[in-house]
């Protein structure tokens, strides 16, 4: 959708800056950016521009990734690590006026991985009383049992962003927003990121130029959107090439649907 080919990610971000004013940075999910990087992150955007950013992912394993597929869980030494997470905070200090949310993404945990929500709670809240003051910190789980008021209440408690995932294996986001929406007070980012990759990846052959799977309940997440906008609340969609098969055109159709709701 991009009218060249550029040698750096980076590089299409004035382009991109002049039709949307906002995007979530994946890149630094498996690596901590260069300070330079930051930087030039920076220069392709205007002031007004605004970034949420996924925290590394390293922080948020609680065991390392098992690539050879052996089966065996190694624990992760760095997991929910201060040290760890204040340089990667270092490194993006530049920006952090600029950052909607800094995610902290957690994958499914089984009751190998993580016994309990109440153990994954305490283990978090330890966490986040010492690194959390001042910054815009988002949970997101993939656990959909984790999805209860318990888990809610403390991200309300703590003044955690809640992040809303529209993914395989998950729940509707708007169906769960309507049972824990009282708890959602100032800011939510919505991530729209669809069902199982590799078939979408055949789907569209990686072009992302059109809708191959489009979803018919855009409309619910539209209305969701509506209604933090109108309880007072903030809201980020950030929305995956993986969700219909092309970002863009999603985009519009949700710009277009919030359109006919507020000016019908």
């Amino acid at each position: 959708m991009y009218s060249l080919k550029k040698p750096k990610a980076e590089d299409y971000l004035a382009e991109y800056a002049r039709k949307y004013d906002t995007v979530e940075i994946d890149s630094w999910f498996y690596r901590i950016p260069e300070g330079e990087e930051v930087k030039g992150y920076l220069s392709q955007v205007p002031d007004t521009f605004t970034f949420t950013c996924k925290m590394v992912e390293d922080v948020t394993l609680t065991h390392k990734r098992d690539l050879r597929k052996t089966g065996v869980l190694e624990v992760n030494p760095d997991f929910l690590s201060p040290d760890l997470f204040f340089r990667y905070i270092e490194a993006i200090t530049p920006m952090l006026p600029r950052i909607e949310g800094i995610i902290l993404e957690f994958e499914y945990l089984n009751k190998q991985k993580m016994e309990s929500l109440p153990l994954f709670i305490e283990k978090l809240d330890s966490f986040i009383s010492r690194v959390g003051k001042g910054l815009p910190l988002a949970v997101e789980t993939r656990n959909k049992n984790y999805l209860t008021e318990e888990y809610f209440r403390f991200l309300d408690e703590r003044n955690l962003i809640p992040v809303f995932s529209e993914k395989l294996y998950m729940p509707p986001i708007y169906e769960v927003y309507e049972m824990y929406k009282h708890y959602v007070r100032t800011k939510a980012i919505l991530r729209l990121l669809g069902g199982d990759r590799k078939q979408m990846e055949e789907k569209t052959k990686e072009q992302w130029n059109r809708i191959v799977d489009p979803r018919n309940d855009k409309e619910r997440i539209v209305d969701m959107s509506l209604d933090l906008k109108y309880r007072g609340c903030s809201v980020i969609i950030n929305v995956n090439n993986h969700y219909e098969g092309s970002a863009p055109l999603t985009i519009q159709a949700l710009k277009g649907l919030m359109e006919e709701r507020e000016h019908p």
